[in-house]
């Protein structure tokens, strides 16, 4: 399992664009993976595929294809309503030959663009052995090949002068490289990945909810929120059901903002303030007030979505971050360099790529010079403000800039420097998306972020449009995510500040990262955060489990529940989370072997309701909840 990492720039190559398609002869692994019985296994590619359906022999292209979905093989549908859209007027000589042209075109693309697919749509064409990765390549190609047999091509002109390959090829770079164009209907598994990346997990029937919905539509509905978030549910509060005190109770900040990831209906903004709780990560253990600690929430959720420069020259005037990088301790007398190295390393450039020097460092540190504040025992550090006699006003040399530079200038040299952008994009996918982009990829978001102003949103609904973020690697869920999640799915409202001390168990306490660098996304388990994974779910749950000792009143559990049944209502408790296959057939085989038969009749219905629990507990602790 993967996770988030700090890595500035992507290292991988873009994929070759040869136009020529791939030859008809599969690769000897193809060649020796054919079986005798030819019916359904032959390693076909996909324009001979498309002939045989051009060809009359479409009983056996949807034999094959109904043998395929009756295996849950969904991913083929695409294609299969392609080819039969296609196959419909076999007589029209124009129609049979834009369709080879186009089959042989797709089949280039994929070739070219998507070689780690090509390889296995060369291989054995069995729906016993139809991975997924063809699967995915399918929901790529389907709006490739239903656009371009509609001749809906938003370039005419190039299309005229260019064969149908390339034109395939530029739509299909195109849907990759521009996730705006990429128009593929949200699976109830894609929507519960995209909620729980982009959020904290599914409310109950959320994801089935979105799941059919035109992707767009479901990305610009997290991202461009109306107005103020409305917090559904009751208000949180301690365990003796009195009002958090966030400002001043230990535990009760981080359970505060717990609540906001469960009950906002503004859930992006709650997750984009997370990672930017990280990406300019500031720890109460040196800023020593929760009230300022808040302050500074507030400004990252307000604008978690702008631009980011005015992010940036927000953060760097911060209370909290001037006290926590020592910015107020920087003066014209003696210059601090500690906030002044990290907003270069940490913030906005990326540490031994080249893009800052020592002298980069002192000279910037120089230009941040004169923020101050005061204190007193009854208010400890207040009254922060900017004072131009704490100030270095000569001038300073930063990136071979030389000016007066002050601390807006610090900020605007670091934004416009050359290698921003691409650390900038770098560092965000990596919160979403655990595979570095493509360099096509990488270079076509930092177009979109440096023409659109810096736009932190115009950058999010991009990468959340983008086929890596669903066809991509797992993401290692953090604590709070996990922990957040299983509360909004079986809706249970914060009524307790133990959640305080049970996510600090498993790495992450809110307002608390272990340093200027923020948390290592990379090494959230292990077996001591695991067993707190555990610890977390059994609290989840605590308020809510089956007794399998009922006292008098209480309705007892069901003494004849089956095991298909018990599996059922255990996943329908946490509101249907995805589950892999092999996870699947290992709990149920659980539900199905773990009461001893026969029952004696006072066992029938306790042991079932421990059966139940337990199934709870081992879907909330199974690796697939660690994950999205």
């Amino acid at each position: 399992m993967t996770g988030h990492t700090k890595s500035p720039a992507s290292t991988r190559k873009s994929p070759r664009r040869s136009m020529e398609p791939p030859a008809t002869t599969p690769p000897p692994t193809a060649r020796a993976a054919r079986r005798t019985d030819t019916a359904l296994q032959p390693a076909t590619p996909l324009e001979v595929l498309v002939s045989r359906a051009l060809d009359q022999e479409l009983e056996w292209f949807f034999a094959y294809a109904e043998a395929a979905l009756h295996r849950d093989n969904v991913g083929i549908l695409p294609s299969y309503a392609a080819v039969k859209v296609l196959a419909t007027e076999p007589t029209d000589e124009a129609c049979r030959g834009r369709a080879h042209e186009l089959a042989r075109a797709v089949s280039g693309c994929l070739h070219t663009i998507l070689p780690r697919h090509a390889s296995v749509l060369r291989s054995a064409y069995t729906p016993r052995r139809w991975p997924r990765a063809v699967e995915r390549a399918f929901d790529v190609l389907a709006p490739v090949v239903v656009r371009l047999a509609f001749a809906d091509d938003p370039w005419p002109e190039r299309s005229a002068h260019v064969g149908l390959e390339e034109a395939a090829a530029i739509r299909l770079s195109a849907a990759l490289v521009d996730p705006a164009r990429v128009r593929v209907a949200h699976r109830r598994a894609q929507a519960q990945r995209l909620l729980w990346r982009a959020g904290f997990g599914p409310a109950p029937g959320q994801a089935e909810a979105l799941a059919g919905q035109p992707l767009e539509q479901v990305v610009f509905g997290l991202t461009r929120p109306a107005g103020q978030a409305t917090l559904i549910g009751p208000e949180p509060v301690n365990e003796e059901g009195k009002p958090l005190e966030p400002a001043s109770a230990w535990g009760d900040d981080h359970c505060w903002w717990l609540d906001r990831m469960v009950r906002s209906d503004q859930q992006l903004v709650e997750r984009m303030t997370f990672i930017l709780h990280d990406w300019f990560a500031t720890s109460n253990n040196q800023v020593d007030s929760q009230a300022l600690m808040l302050e500074q929430n507030e400004l990252l959720r307000s604008t978690a979505l702008g631009s980011f420069d005015e992010l940036f020259l927000a953060v760097t005037t911060n209370p909290a971050m001037l006290l926590f990088l020592n910015g107020t301790s920087n003066n014209k007398w003696d210059p601090n360099e500690n906030y002044a190295r990290e907003m270069m390393e940490l913030f906005s450039l990326g540490a031994d790529r080249g893009a800052y020097t020592e002298e980069d460092v002192r000279e910037l540190a120089r230009a941040l010079t004169g923020w101050r504040c005061d204190w007193s025992e009854a208010l400890g550090n207040h009254n922060f403000r900017f004072d131009p006699g704490y100030h270095d006003a000569g001038l300073k040399t930063v990136f071979g800039q030389t000016g007066k530079w002050n601390y807006e200038d610090a900020v605007r040299l670091c934004v416009s420097h050359p290698l921003h952008a691409s650390f900038f994009i770098a560092k965000l996918w990596g919160y979403f998306i655990p595979s570095p982009p493509s360099e096509a990829t990488l270079a076509s978001l930092q177009g979109l972020y440096t023409s659109s102003g810096y736009s932190i949103r115009a950058v999010v609904e991009a990468i959340l449009q983008h086929p890596d973020f669903y066809e991509g690697p797992e993401l290692l869920t953090p604590p709070v995510v996990y922990n957040a999640g299983l509360l909004r799915s079986i809706s249970r409202p914060i009524d307790t500040t133990a959640w305080a001390w049970l996510s600090a168990n498993a790495g992450q306490q809110l307002f608390y990262p272990p340093n200027v660098s923020g948390w290592d996304f990379t090494r959230w388990l292990d077996t001591s955060t695991a067993r707190a994974r555990w610890e977390i779910a059994s609290y989840v749950t605590a308020k809510t489990y089956p007794n399998p000792w009922p006292a008098k009143g209480e309705a007892a559990y069901s003494a004849t529940e089956d095991p298909a049944a018990a599996l059922s209502s255990a996943l329908a408790y946490w509101a249907n989370p995805a589950l892999s296959a092999e996870s699947h057939q290992c709990i149920a085989a659980f539900a199905q072997s773990c009461l001893q038969q026969p029952l004696a009749q006072w066992e029938q219905s306790p042991y079932r309701a421990m059966r139940q629990n337990a199934l709870r507990m081992l879907i909330a602790t199974s690796p697939d909840l660690q994950v999205s």
